[in-house]
Protein backbone atom coordinates (compact mmCIF):
# COMPACT_ATOMS: atom_id res chain seq x y z
CA UNK A 1 0.00 0.00 0.00
CA UNK A 2 1.53 3.77 -1.36
CA UNK A 3 2.39 5.38 1.84
CA UNK A 4 0.01 8.72 1.78
CA UNK A 5 1.68 12.34 1.30
CA UNK A 6 -0.86 14.06 3.04
CA UNK A 7 0.75 16.13 5.99
CA UNK A 8 -1.02 15.53 9.75
CA UNK A 9 -3.86 17.37 10.58
CA UNK A 10 -3.04 20.37 13.01
CA UNK A 11 -4.13 19.29 16.50
CA UNK A 12 -7.51 22.23 15.74
CA UNK A 13 -8.43 19.85 12.82
CA UNK A 14 -8.42 16.50 14.65
CA UNK A 15 -11.34 17.07 16.88
CA UNK A 16 -11.87 17.72 20.52
CA UNK A 17 -9.77 16.72 23.16
CA UNK A 18 -11.38 13.69 25.25
CA UNK A 19 -12.17 14.86 28.72
CA UNK A 20 -11.11 18.87 28.48
CA UNK A 21 -14.43 21.36 28.35
CA UNK A 22 -15.31 23.09 25.31
CA UNK A 23 -14.00 26.23 26.17
CA UNK A 24 -10.65 24.98 26.66
CA UNK A 25 -10.30 22.92 23.37
CA UNK A 26 -8.25 26.07 21.34
CA UNK A 27 -5.78 26.08 24.58
CA UNK A 28 -5.62 22.29 24.42
CA UNK A 29 -4.88 21.96 20.73
CA UNK A 30 -2.53 25.22 20.90
CA UNK A 31 -0.15 23.42 23.92
CA UNK A 32 -0.05 20.05 21.34
CA UNK A 33 0.54 21.99 18.57
CA UNK A 34 3.28 24.11 19.95
CA UNK A 35 4.91 20.38 21.77
CA UNK A 36 4.57 18.65 18.41
CA UNK A 37 6.20 22.02 16.58
CA UNK A 38 9.04 21.71 18.44
CA UNK A 39 9.57 18.46 18.22
CA UNK A 40 9.80 18.26 15.24
CA UNK A 41 11.52 20.99 14.40
CA UNK A 42 14.29 20.31 16.75
CA UNK A 43 14.62 16.92 16.14
CA UNK A 44 18.09 17.00 13.96
CA UNK A 45 19.02 20.49 15.57
CA UNK A 46 22.87 20.75 16.78
CA UNK A 47 23.44 20.36 20.80
CA UNK A 48 26.25 23.08 19.98
CA UNK A 49 23.98 25.62 19.30
CA UNK A 50 21.49 24.98 21.95
CA UNK A 51 22.70 28.18 23.78
CA UNK A 52 23.84 30.44 21.14
CA UNK A 53 22.16 33.58 20.46
CA UNK A 54 21.86 34.93 17.12
CA UNK A 55 21.39 38.60 16.32
CA UNK A 56 20.53 39.46 20.18
CA UNK A 57 17.54 37.23 20.16
CA UNK A 58 16.97 34.41 23.48
CA UNK A 59 18.59 31.06 22.88
CA UNK A 60 16.56 28.15 21.96
CA UNK A 61 17.42 27.02 25.73
CA UNK A 62 16.20 29.70 26.67
CA UNK A 63 13.02 29.40 24.97
CA UNK A 64 12.31 25.70 26.19
CA UNK A 65 12.75 26.22 29.88
CA UNK A 66 10.18 29.74 29.51
CA UNK A 67 7.82 27.90 28.39
CA UNK A 68 7.99 24.52 30.82
CA UNK A 69 8.43 27.72 33.49
CA UNK A 70 5.86 30.07 32.10
CA UNK A 71 3.22 27.14 31.78
CA UNK A 72 3.51 25.99 35.25
CA UNK A 73 3.63 29.39 36.46
CA UNK A 74 -0.13 30.62 34.39
CA UNK A 75 -1.58 27.30 35.43
CA UNK A 76 -0.87 28.13 38.79
CA UNK A 77 -2.60 31.39 39.16
CA UNK A 78 -5.28 30.21 37.21
CA UNK A 79 -6.01 27.09 39.67
CA UNK A 80 -5.84 30.42 42.03
CA UNK A 81 -2.45 29.65 43.96
CA UNK A 82 0.69 31.33 44.64
CA UNK A 83 3.51 30.81 43.13
CA UNK A 84 6.40 28.46 45.15
CA UNK A 85 9.68 28.95 46.54
CA UNK A 86 10.75 25.94 43.42
CA UNK A 87 8.41 28.16 40.76
CA UNK A 88 10.24 30.96 41.54
CA UNK A 89 13.85 29.02 41.79
CA UNK A 90 13.05 28.09 38.31
CA UNK A 91 12.56 31.21 36.38
CA UNK A 92 15.88 32.32 38.06
CA UNK A 93 17.51 29.91 35.94
CA UNK A 94 15.59 30.31 32.52
CA UNK A 95 18.24 31.42 29.77
CA UNK A 96 21.07 31.12 32.29
CA UNK A 97 23.54 28.60 29.93
CA UNK A 98 24.02 25.27 31.14
CA UNK A 99 25.91 23.13 29.19
CA UNK A 100 24.65 19.87 31.68
CA UNK A 101 20.98 20.30 30.06
CA UNK A 102 20.54 18.37 26.71
CA UNK A 103 18.19 19.46 24.30
CA UNK A 104 16.54 15.70 24.99
CA UNK A 105 16.28 16.70 28.68
CA UNK A 106 14.16 20.00 27.36
CA UNK A 107 12.01 18.73 24.88
CA UNK A 108 11.27 15.93 27.63
CA UNK A 109 10.42 18.64 30.12
CA UNK A 110 7.92 20.31 27.30
CA UNK A 111 6.15 17.39 26.49
CA UNK A 112 5.87 16.81 30.48
CA UNK A 113 4.55 19.89 31.27
CA UNK A 114 1.85 19.82 28.49
CA UNK A 115 0.65 16.86 29.87
CA UNK A 116 0.60 18.60 33.07
CA UNK A 117 -1.31 21.54 31.63
CA UNK A 118 -3.97 18.82 29.47
CA UNK A 119 -4.37 17.19 33.34
CA UNK A 120 -5.10 20.29 34.87
CA UNK A 121 -7.85 21.49 32.00
CA UNK A 122 -9.24 18.56 32.49
CA UNK A 123 -10.33 18.85 35.68
CA UNK A 124 -11.49 22.82 34.95
CA UNK A 125 -15.71 23.20 35.47
CA UNK A 126 -16.33 24.54 32.20
CA UNK A 127 -18.99 27.36 34.16
CA UNK A 128 -15.58 28.78 35.67
CA UNK A 129 -13.68 30.34 33.24
CA UNK A 130 -14.66 33.61 34.25
CA UNK A 131 -13.71 33.26 37.82
CA UNK A 132 -11.53 35.87 38.51
CA UNK A 133 -8.12 35.38 39.29
CA UNK A 134 -4.89 37.16 40.48
CA UNK A 135 -1.07 36.84 39.13
CA UNK A 136 1.41 37.68 41.50
CA UNK A 137 2.41 39.67 44.31
CA UNK A 138 0.85 42.37 42.83
CA UNK A 139 -2.21 40.28 42.48
CA UNK A 140 -3.23 41.59 38.60
CA UNK A 141 -6.57 40.93 38.14
CA UNK A 142 -7.70 38.20 35.69
CA UNK A 143 -10.11 35.39 34.69
CA UNK A 144 -9.33 31.92 34.80
CA UNK A 145 -10.00 31.68 30.80
CA UNK A 146 -7.63 34.52 30.38
CA UNK A 147 -4.57 32.71 31.93
CA UNK A 148 -5.19 29.67 30.22
CA UNK A 149 -5.64 31.43 26.82
CA UNK A 150 -2.37 33.66 27.87
CA UNK A 151 -0.48 30.23 28.88
CA UNK A 152 -1.17 28.82 25.42
CA UNK A 153 -0.76 31.81 23.13
CA UNK A 154 2.24 32.10 24.86
CA UNK A 155 3.53 28.71 23.97
CA UNK A 156 3.06 29.61 20.60
CA UNK A 157 4.66 32.88 20.46
CA UNK A 158 8.08 31.36 21.79
CA UNK A 159 7.49 28.01 19.54
CA UNK A 160 7.86 30.95 16.66
CA UNK A 161 10.70 32.67 17.73
CA UNK A 162 12.48 28.96 18.77
CA UNK A 163 11.49 27.69 14.97
CA UNK A 164 13.14 30.78 13.52
CA UNK A 165 15.72 31.18 15.62
CA UNK A 166 16.83 27.34 15.01
CA UNK A 167 16.87 27.72 11.34
CA UNK A 168 18.59 30.99 11.49
CA UNK A 169 21.49 29.11 13.45
CA UNK A 170 21.40 25.86 11.29
CA UNK A 171 22.04 28.24 7.50
CA UNK A 172 24.42 30.06 10.16
CA UNK A 173 26.44 26.89 11.13
CA UNK A 174 26.75 25.77 7.33
CA UNK A 175 29.14 28.47 6.76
Amino acid sequence: MAESTTPALEWWQRGPIEGIAPIFQPAAHALLQSRDELKQALQNFPSALLWESVYGMASIGFHLQHIVGVLDRLYTYAKDNSLSDAQLSYLKTEGVRNEQITLEQLLEAVHAQVETCLQELSTMREDAPTAMRYIGRKRIPTTQLGLIFHAAEHMMRHTGQTLVTARVLQEQSKT
